[in-house]
């Protein structure tokens, strides 16, 4: 797992050289998974060659939008993220926990928890990469850390990219998460394009990060190669296509439960739980159990929910939460306020997707707004920390 050294080591490398770090990642016993361009998207999937990745592909997002563009030159990483967050590798969407077979007139009962592979990740953005700490405060090292995911997150390595492009729906400066990775990651790039050159420069924050770029061509940054890599985040960070005003943000949530803009966005939100589905720091997970016809084979599994459904906050009785406006009135709440009474920091990242893939093309940015218009600052008492019981 990454850790945090400020004695990172900088190296530049040729653009034909990141299929020899590829190389050294899948050397050292790990299968790749990075983006790719499938069904007209960027999607997450096992990766062998750059080839694969989404070379030359921008992206065009805005309010229940997403396209992909063509660009001019043969970048690897100057697209936006898509709809598939890394939680999915981490935070498995269906986990079978145990299986049970008749068995002499009883039932053997099987955890079947097997030993996940070695996983890297490649493409990583800031954003990203600070809702994978964002889980690991609440998974791994939280009160509830949750086993499955430490088995995977202790075997994960992580490739991370600064981002040279915003997208329409970004807000990462705002919630101070990009676009700059700043830490969390083995290995950090930053992709530069200066006329018929095509270069990287790189960032180990970890020592396995250090031995992977030791093990391929590279030299040591120029001053000039130094300044193209902080320009091209600068310029990212120019060209958000969101802001949102983060300052006592969740005092403002927790001041206007009865405001009158959760009655306007109920009208719009269809509860289809699509925000929460691509929120990369979300983890509401409930259990089914199926079984066979003959009743000899049973299964507990554990799957994502979501608290727009309304069976999540079904009790005894009924739901607590049966309208849109208190569903939604709760997400937004929970995601940019509760977050730090339970954790510390903010459940937002600001990459967006929520506003990509709402198909009634709420914007939290402008309900954030709308909520902070004529609210003057102010400061509420903390609310009672609970004990996470693994909802997001």
């Amino acid at each position: 797992m990454p850790g945090n050294d400020s004695n990172q080591r900088c190296v530049t490398f040729e653009s034909e050289q990141l299929q020899s770090l590829l190389d050294a990642v899948q050397g050292r016993g790990y299968e790749v998974f990075g983006p790719r361009v499938r069904d007209n998207t960027i999607v997450l999937d096992r990766l062998s060659s750059i080839t694969e990745l989404p070379i030359g592909a921008g992206t065009d997002q805005n309010n229940a939008r997403f396209r992909l563009t063509s660009r001019q030159d043969q970048a690897f990483f100057s697209y936006t993220v898509g709809a598939q967050s890394w939680k999915r590798y981490l935070h498995e969407p269906t986990l079978r926990l145990w299986n049970a077979q008749r068995d002499d007139g009883g039932f053997k009962v099987d955890a079947n928890q097997s030993l996940p592979p070695k996983q890297a990740f490649v493409g990583v953005r800031p954003c990203e990469l600070n809702a994978i700490l964002a889980l690991d405060r609440v998974l791994l090292h939280g009160v509830a850390a949750d086993s499955a995911y430490r088995s995977r997150r202790e075997k994960t390595l992580i490739v991370a990219v600064d981002c040279g492009v915003a997208g329409g729906t970004c807000f990462c400066t705002s919630m101070g998460t990009g676009p700059r990775a700043s830490s969390g990651y083995d290995l950090a790039l930053t992709e530069i394009i200066e006329g018929d050159r095509h270069y990287f420069v790189a960032r180990a924050e970890t020592e396995l990060g250090a031995e992977i770029l030791e093990g391929i061509p590279h030299s040591v940054p120029t001053e000039a190669e130094r300044t193209a890599a902080e320009n091209v985040v600068a310029s990212a960070a120019a060209h958000m296509g969101r802001t949102v005003d983060a300052a006592n943000i969740r005092d403002l949530l927790v001041r206007n439960p009865s405001h009158s803009r959760w009655d306007q966005v109920a009208t719009r939100c269809m509860t289809c739980g699509n925000c929460t589905m691509v929120c990369p720091t979300c983890f509401c997970t409930t259990t089914t159990d199926v079984t066979d016809l003959a009743g000899e084979h049973a299964e507990h599994c554990r799957l994502w929910d979501s608290c727009f459904t309304l069976d999540y906050s079904y009790i005894h009785g009924g739901a607590v939460r049966s309208s849109a406006k208190s569903r939604f009135r709760q997400w937004l709440t929970h995601k940019f306020g509760i977050w730090f009474d339970q954790f510390g920091q903010s459940g937002c990242v600001g990459c967006g997707r929520c506003i990509t893939w709402c198909p009634a093309g709420i914007d939290v940015t402008e309900e954030l707004a709308a909520l902070r218009e004529g609210n003057p600052p102010g400061n509420c008492p903390p609310i009672r920390k609970e004990t996470p019981r693994g909802n997001a």
